[in-house]
């Protein structure tokens, strides 16, 4: 089996090390330094080199790539060569906020793609173009819709212990999680049992207010709880903001239920006691 990643990401390389250990990767990065650093994946710069051939070659191709300037820059290069394709899965990587803000609400797949930011609207417009491939090329196009993503060396332990946590609060905002081991397992159990055109929501089955979080962080160290902030009060960059825009509870119900996923992290408490563990171990 022929393995193409294009965006050697956080997620896409916990996806990376659960396959088969016999499964040829290759991989694509930005820059040539983070290139030769690779290990254990053929490296490839992109935008630059031609994968056409990857692309035709690949048994299973996984899209990591978020969209530059509003465009899929994958499609943007290679479009045709994904039309003329024959692999046995596609992946791609979106997010839950194609779904916007529903004030704590929530949603699943069924539920229609509102997007409030510039960046959801990019992503709803990039799942319909390679949906489109599957419609009309028959090309296995399968979208998974992230939560928050967090594991080994992107939580709060960090900033909690470096005094710089806050908890921001707003009424009524929730936020839903994922693990990216989660990630990985939900990816390998749609390999196993394909169903292309299909959504996904990856998420755990608690969404929580972020302070919650951050509190939990503080009591697995032993440190003190942060003060909570009031979100009209917290002084943040227009990006941090706008992650408060938008609140919401994403229901995970269809990957346990057809690709028969059993989380490892249902929940933020034993996903954060899990890393803490894990670093202590380190």
């Amino acid at each position: 089996m022929k393995l193409l990643i294009f965006g050697y990401g956080f997620s896409s390389k916990a996806f990376a090390k659960a396959v088969p250990s016999d499964w040829e990767i290759v991989a694509t990065t930005r820059s040539p330094e983070k290139a030769a650093k690779m290990t254990g994946v053929t490296a490839r710069i992109f935008p630059g080199d031609d994968l056409a051939q990857d692309v035709a070659e690949a048994t299973h191709i996984l899209i990591s790539a978020g969209p530059d300037q509003g465009r899929d820059p994958v499609l943007a290069e290679l479009r045709d060569a994904f039309a003329a394709a024959k692999p046995e899965w596609v992946g791609y990587l979106s997010t839950t906020g194609v779904y916007g803000d529903h004030q704590g609400g929530w949603v699943d797949e069924q539920t229609p793609l509102t997007p409030t930011s510039e960046r959801g609207e990019a992503r709803v417009a990039t799942e319909g173009e390679w949906l489109d491939l599957y419609r009309e090329h028959g090309l296995p196009v399968h979208i998974f819709r992230l939560a928050g993503i967090y594991g080994p060396g992107r939580g709060p332990f960090a900033k909690v212990r470096s005094g710089n946590a806050r908890r921001i609060v707003k009424k009524n905002q929730v936020f839903s999680r994922t693990h990216i081991d989660d990630i990985a397992q939900v990816l390998l159990a749609s390999i196993a049992r394909p169903n292309p055109g299909a959504a996904y929501n990856v998420c755990d089955d608690q969404p929580a207010p972020p302070q919650d979080v951050i509190a939990y962080a503080a009591e697995l160290l032993g440190l003190p709880v942060p003060p909570a902030i009031p979100f009209e009060d917290a002084e943040m960059t227009p990006m941090g903001r706008s992650f408060y825009s938008e609140s919401k509870r994403v229901d995970n119900t269809r990957i346990k239920e057809e690709l028969g996923v059993k989380l490892l992290y249902p929940d933020y408490h034993t996903g954060l006691t899990a890393l803490l563990s894990a670093e202590s171990d380190r």
